[in-house]
């Protein structure tokens, strides 16, 4: 049966959303009549807005709209009045294939789980060997006979958001320079991030070796984080934590020279836009997680002996973390230059 019309049941992390743009690519050009649409959290919305590949994006706002068993209800009558013929679930939870179920879509398609399994009309086995995250989203597809060599992941942007980037990186300190550096010292638990001394550290070697000018990006919760950084640079950066929606980060990575990220959400969005990124990964494995697509970012993670993925969040070393030198990103940094 060709699909007319197709739920894709997303993710609820920024990366992970990312990851599954190449299958929604590969799904408008296997089904290009098709209708296609994307259940996602709220607060991953933006990252599929304005994707000319989806026809709809629908939120599942469990926090607020869709709490409570009337709002669930209220929330499987909309997918089953959307008329779907086929979904394929990218999230792996029980809820959401329970939701579809009684949405009556006869078509499921997703990974085998014990618990769910009865709810999926096609269970797929679960990869034997270490595959990215990007490749576990594609072979999602293999049931609908979809085939693709693109594996990097996209972010839309509009006329707007670069207009509030430019709007940003007026900063009269940052006038009449040629080389803009953008560092994002966040990430969602603290043994992915790089001690904050080394950022500083590392921004001051760029101003002096490479006359840089620095932006200290993330979310407002990363402002006390940034104010240190800043507090201890020779030069004050400009920092944009707090002021700027995800659409308007990726408009100011795609005017920078350079990101430097820890592991994390920001740090997809300057891949996704062709941004010349340094990305730094401690716990956690860049061949699952790691950027892919464009060839223009570096990866750097030292190996210590300790097990790899680590989620011991207890950890108060982050020796992983720490073993990546100042020396290491500046000469990343020259590397990308030349290219």
């Amino acid at each position: 049966m060709k699909p007319k019309r197709i739920l894709i049941v997303n993710v609820n992390w920024l990366g992970d959303a990312l990851f599954s743009t190449p299958l929604i690519r590969a799904l408008r050009q296997k089904f290009p009549d098709a209708h296609i649409a994307c259940m996602i959290v709220p607060r991953c919305k933006e990252i599929l807005e304005l994707n000319p590949r989806l026809n709809e994006i629908i939120v599942y706002d469990e926090d607020h709209a869709h709490k409570g068993f009337a709002g669930k209800l209220k929330f499987i009558a909309q997918i089953r009045s959307k008329r779907f013929d086929t979904a394929i679930f990218i999230h792996r939870s029980f809820t959401r294939a329970l939701f579809v179920f009684l949405a009556g879509v006869p078509r499921r398609i997703g990974y085998y789980t014990g618990k769910r399994s009865f709810l999926l009309t096609k269970n797929l086995n679960q990869p034997v060997e270490l595959s990215h995250r990007v490749d576990y989203f594609l072979n999602l597809g293999e049931p609908l006979e979809i085939a693709t060599d693109r594996r990097d992941y996209e972010l839309f942007i509009s006329d707007e958001n670069r207009k509030k980037a430019a709007e940003l990186l007026s900063d009269k300190s940052l006038e009449d320079s040629n080389f803009l550096v953008a560092i994002n010292p966040g990430g969602n638990w603290e043994p992915k991030r790089w001690p904050k001394n080394r950022f500083a550290k590392l921004a001051n070697e760029l101003v002096e070796k490479f006359r840089a000018k620095i932006i200290i990006t993330g979310s407002k919760r990363d402002s006390k984080l940034a104010e240190d950084i800043a507090s201890m640079m020779a030069t004050k950066p400009v920092i944009t934590c707090g002021r700027t929606s995800i659409k308007d980060l990726a408009a100011v990575f795609e005017k920078v020279n350079i990101v430097i990220a820890n592991d994390s959400g920001p740090m997809h969005i300057a891949v996704s836009v062709g941004a010349k990124t340094i990305a730094l990964f401690g716990p956690t494995i860049p061949e699952i997680t790691g950027p892919i697509g464009r060839d223009r970012y570096i990866v750097l993670q030292k190996k210590i002996g300790c097990e790899i993925p680590c989620y011991d969040l207890s950890c108060s070393d982050y020796r992983c973390m720490k073993e990546i030198a100042v020396e290491d990103v500046l000469e990343a940094v020259g590397k990308l230059i030349k290219e």
